[in-house]
């Protein structure tokens, strides 16, 4: 007999069953995007994702797709700039569970705006999600378990290798946030802690849906300034997180790990750097889809 109602598919993790069996992993933004795919595929490995975020609803909406699926998940409505909820939420997922093992620093956000029109007060907003959210959420989680009991942290930066024109606020920021992914890896490796950074380049999430309508020609026109010929998309970007976050991991500390199909590496005069669509099907480079509720972006539909 069919099952009534149908179960969903699994996620289609490349990592061991049970790899994180017991672990507690904070990952901040998990409501929806890159953060929501990571989750899934944390608590697919037997973790207990507890998501961070100022939408409840969205939040609430993730836990409950990790729960029906089999997984642990609960979550807490808290906004990262602000130093006392950070505190609270922390302390309270610690009272909770004993202690967090991992945390995903993912929420950040930006806007389409040329440096001489952007405000002080976009600036420093763009500057407070980015990057001093997640210096905070860091922190505590490192004053209030990790210094104890060790732990892994990564920190979700962006492609702004050869900077960010038309995001100036968010280059700046991300570029902040490199700097202290290695301060951080130095100080905290005391304690048992290791901590890294992933970039994503161009990644077909639903983050692109958030940006003007006029952009979508701009953004589906991406594409062909990579060199691998495609978006990457949110499974992709959630293996290598996790990785990180694993016991194969364990001597990597203090680096940056780029998923970007060789994107930063574009140079004017190369020519023809896209592969075709035919060469994107190839084993190396054909996209991976692993994440079972995955959702087109607007933008590409």
């Amino acid at each position: 007999m069919n099952p009534w109602p149908p179960q969903p598919a699994p996620y289609r993790s490349v990592f061991a069953p049970g790899l994180l069996a017991g672990r507690v992993v904070v990952v901040t933004g998990g409501g929806s995007g890159i953060g929501r795919c990571t989750a899934h595929e944390l608590a697919s490995l037997g973790a207990h994702a507890v998501l961070l975020g100022r939408n409840a609803g969205k939040l609430e909406a993730t836990a409950e797709e990790i729960v029906a699926d089999g997984g642990q998940a609960s979550f807490h409505v808290c906004d990262i700039r602000q130093e006392d909820a950070v505190r609270r939420v922390v302390a309270d997922t610690v009272a909770a569970h004993g202690r967090i093992h991992g945390l995903v620093n993912n929420a950040g956000g930006q806007y389409i705006t040329p440096l001489e029109q952007i405000s002080a007060k976009g600036w420093q907003a763009v500057i407070d999600t980015n990057l001093t959210g997640g210096f905070l959420v860091a922190r505590e989680c490192y004053l209030q378990s990790m210094a104890q009991h060790g732990g892994a942290i990564v920190n979700i930066v962006a492609d702004m290798w050869g900077s960010m024109p038309g995001m100036g606020h968010s280059g700046a920021a991300r570029a902040g946030m490199v700097s202290f992914t290695e301060t951080a890896a130095l100080e905290w490796a005391k304690s048992g802690v290791r901590v890294n950074a992933v970039a994503p380049g161009y990644i077909a999430s639903s983050g692109m849906d958030h940006y003007p309508e006029a952009a979508g020609p701009m953004l589906r026109a991406m594409r062909e300034t990579v060199p691998a010929g495609r978006f990457g998309n949110e499974a992709e970007t959630s293996a290598a997180i996790v990785f990180l976050l694993t016991p194969a991991a364990s001597f990597i500390s203090g680096t940056v790990l780029r998923v970007d199909g060789a994107r930063p590496q574009v140079r004017m005069g190369w020519g023809q750097v896209a592969a075709t669509a035919e060469v994107q099907q190839r084993d190396a480079v054909k996209p991976f889809d692993g994440f079972h509720r995955a959702v087109t972006p607007k933008v590409f539909q």
